[in-house]
């Protein structure tokens, strides 16, 4: 009888141990199916993660439009993941696909919704603007904060690191001179492959897995499985790097979030056909 009450014991205990280990890598599952009747969704995401940024996951059906408001203390990202849509701004109509990133910037009078009998998800990024980030952002281009950011994930410039293989696609969907200390791209490849373990004390990240992700990441000790659609943060100052195994996809969007300007100098380890030149 005490044998069988210490095998339990011990299977709790492991569980517990597991527990522990994968919350040294905080994450958290996208909920992708809305219930009976419901219309909407909408639901922050590792709340309290990062100081002065906040996620939100939202989905909303065809019965909903969305008038997007600009927030003066805040600059907002949007990346689109999953269903189809349309985008209205300034009398131009956008289409909406999966895996779609947009800044609404300065612009006033932007709406979507989602096409007829579809679910639209996406993952909406606030970022707390500081005194010195509204100096900064005197100095960027008019036309990437006074105009609308609209993009396909697939249409931004590809770019090539040291850390990872050649097989793997890398693309900047977010440059550094839009929003004052952040920066976003993808990663994507067929396993085995892999991302090399590295470090950055400067800077915060998000990984957003996206369609059929399937792969694990590693921060200094710990290891966390990252399945599609689900949001990670990888702790600050770790080593962490990212495995896939045969036949399964690595696809994700890291979002960099500077912890000053200076920091922006990891960005120069991204090599663009433009480098080269």
């Amino acid at each position: 009888m005490r044998i069988k009450f210490i095998i339990p014991l011990l299977s709790a205990l492991v569980l517990s141990v597991t527990s522990i280990s994968a919350q040294d890598i905080p994450i958290e599952l996208l909920s992708m199916n809305l219930q009976p009747n419901q219309k909407e969704l909408n639901k922050t995401i590792l709340a309290n993660e990062i100081p002065g940024v906040t996620s939100e996951h939202v989905a909303i059906t065809s019965d909903i439009t969305k008038k997007v408001a600009i927030d003066k203390a805040h600059k907002t990202i949007y990346l689109f993941i999953k269903g189809y849509g349309t985008l209205t701004s300034g009398g131009k109509t956008y289409e909406i696909v999966p895996e779609t990133i947009m800044l609404p910037n300065n612009v006033k009078g932007i709406s979507f919704k989602p096409v007829a009998n579809d679910t639209l998800h996406y993952v909406k990024i606030s970022v707390f603007q500081t005194e010195l980030d509204f100096e900064d952002i005197k100095t960027f281009p008019k036309e990437n904060i006074n105009t609308i950011y609209f993009k396909k994930f697939t249409d931004c410039e590809s770019y090539t690191e040291p850390i990872k293989s050649p097989q793997t696609t890398s693309r900047t969907i977010l440059p550094n001179k839009y929003i004052p200390r952040v920066a976003m791209g993808t990663v994507k490849t067929i396993g085995p492959d892999k991302v090399g373990a590295h470090v950055h004390g400067m800077l915060e990240q998000l990984f957003l897995g996206l369609t059929d992700n399937n792969t694990i990441v590693y921060a200094d000790d710990a290891q966390v499985d990252f399945p599609e659609y689900s949001l990670l943060h990888i702790p600050l100052a770790s080593s962490h790097s990212v495995s896939v195994d045969a036949n399964k996809e690595m696809y994700y969007v890291w979002m960099d979030f500077f912890r000053d300007k200076d920091g922006e100098e990891w960005l120069k380890t991204h090599n663009t056909s433009e480098d080269k030149k």
